[in-house]
């Protein structure tokens, strides 16, 4: 049996040709626009090259994801498909819409605000305050606002007050709480952690400027200057190079500084002169200050009436009187300061006068025992309770800088007298004030010794660090 072959169809000419057409435009096509995933991925890998170098496409396909994933999405590359392609963010990761407790309210203290005002934007009546204030004479307390303060309260579900709570400082709170006869005040206080700080200065400028460069506050700087002010005048002794280091109380909570306490050992040079200071607390609970040797650095009197007031006009017997024009002696020294600077009484004793006292204007003169008297003139006013009769203490303030009485500007002038006689205070010898004890004196040595011991080391340590 003869097998024959089937010949395949035949189709017209022109149908050909048109599907020969048709493969070549779909040929080009693929030639000139490449595919969105391919182009995507070359854009990519180009992008991403900083350095110049090549890169030839990786032939698997997973390859390319991972280059995507180690080097990061191109900050170019915005498509459709890689929007696609991110996952739905799962409810875990969605931010949490913040809720506020509306019983639970936050005021911050501006200026002009009382406490009256504080409650009102709470929504708290008069009635409350007043209330609050009535509860007790530590409640009152709260009145005291300072701007800055934040004042946290908590209502109950009637809008009624129910508690409040301030933090008056790092280591002071108060808090009230209603209870069933009305409001209870309570006082919270933290108790620091105390530890020793060292530091040192050189004085180039003023002792201010190289104290805060060392590190020291104002209130720590003004210790400073009252532990040696018996020996130092700081109106005109410092200079340039004198130099200081003492090693104090910081109170710290949680890691932060609050606050410092007392000077427990310094030394203070001054033109060349190097005078040393040790706090001591003796049996019946009296601190002072006192050398290496134990001799006390207080004396009767302190040398400067004012802080770091500047001296306007020495003891002389034969100046010109600014305001009469006429030469007369002028028997005290004049120190210059803002008006308002306090003045301190030089040292204790009783108040003879306290008023006004003719070209002196306001002054004070006070009796020291039976030798000593310093006068006090030209003030803007007295310190409370200072008047006639009364007792003062070495430092206490007594009045305040003004220019009353024959007077071209705002000064103290200050008057030293022994025995009725008037004298230079700024030359005039200082009697001293007892030692210690001598019962104390083994005591006070064990304290002492370290303190000197610890600053010696200090310094040294400071000094070789300068020196690297």
């Amino acid at each position: 049996m003869t097998s024959t072959t089937k010949a395949p169809p035949l189709y017209p000419k022109s149908h050909i040709l048109a599907a020969s057409g048709v493969a070549a435009l779909l040929s080009l096509a693929l030639l000139v626009f490449p595919s969105r995933e391919v182009e995507a991925k070359k854009t990519y890998i180009n992008l991403e090259l900083d350095n110049g170098a090549e890169l030839s496409e990786p032939q698997d396909p997973s390859a390319a994801e991972t280059l995507s994933l180690n080097k990061g999405q191109s900050p170019f590359v915005n498509t459709a498909e890689s929007s696609q392609d991110q996952q739905p963010q799962s409810p875990a990761q969605a931010v949490a819409p913040v809720i506020t407790d509306p019983l639970q309210h936050t005021i911050k203290v501006g200026n002009g605000d009382t406490l009256s005002t504080v409650f009102a934007k709470v929504g708290l009546p008069a009635t409350t305050l007043h209330q609050v204030i009535s509860s007790s004479k530590e409640a009152k307390q709260l009145t005291r606002l300072k701007v800055g303060q934040t004042l946290e309260f908590r209502l109950t579900a009637d809008g009624q007050l129910e508690s409040l709570h301030s933090k008056l400082s790092d280591l002071e709170s108060v808090a009230l709480a209603k209870t069933e006869k009305g409001f209870s005040f309570k006082r919270e206080v933290v108790k620091p952690e105390v530890k020793t700080t060292y530091r040192h200065g050189v004085i180039n400028s003023s002792l201010f400027l190289s104290a805060k460069r060392a590190g020291l506050s104002h209130n720590l700087t003004m210790d400073l200057a009252n532990v040696f002010g018996y020996d130092i005048d700081f109106a005109m002794d410092i200079r340039e190079g004198d130099e200081f280091e003492l090693i104090y109380e910081e109170k710290v909570v949680n890691g932060k500084q609050v606050g410092t306490g007392n000077i427990l050992s310094a030394r203070f040079t001054n033109r060349g002169k190097t005078y040393t200071a040790v706090r001591y607390t003796n049996k019946q609970g009296n601190s002072s200050y006192y050398n290496a040797k134990g001799e006390s650095m207080r004396k009767a009197f302190i040398r400067t009436p004012v802080d770091f007031a500047r001296i306007s006009s020495r003891f002389s017997t034969g100046r010109r009187h600014p305001v009469l024009n006429k030469i007369r002696a002028h028997k005290g020294v004049d120190y210059a300061a803002p008006r308002g600077t306090p003045i301190k009484a030089a040292g204790d004793g009783r108040i003879t006068l306290a008023g006004r006292h003719g070209g002196y204007g306001n002054a004070v003169i006070i009796q020291h025992g039976q030798r000593y008297r310093t006068l006090y003139a030209h003030m803007n006013g007295f310190a409370k309770g200072v008047r006639s009769g009364t007792s003062v203490k070495q430092g206490q303030i007594i009045g305040y800088i003004g220019t009353t009485g024959l007077s071209t500007g705002p000064h103290l002038h200050y008057e030293f007298q022994v025995n009725g006689v008037h004298v230079d205070p700024l030359s005039q010898k200082l009697p001293m004030s007892d030692p210690i004890a001598g019962s104390e004196k083994a005591r006070f040595m064990q304290l002492s010794k370290p303190l000197m011991a610890q600053m010696d080391k200090e310094k040294s340590t400071l000094l070789a660090l300068n020196q690297r």
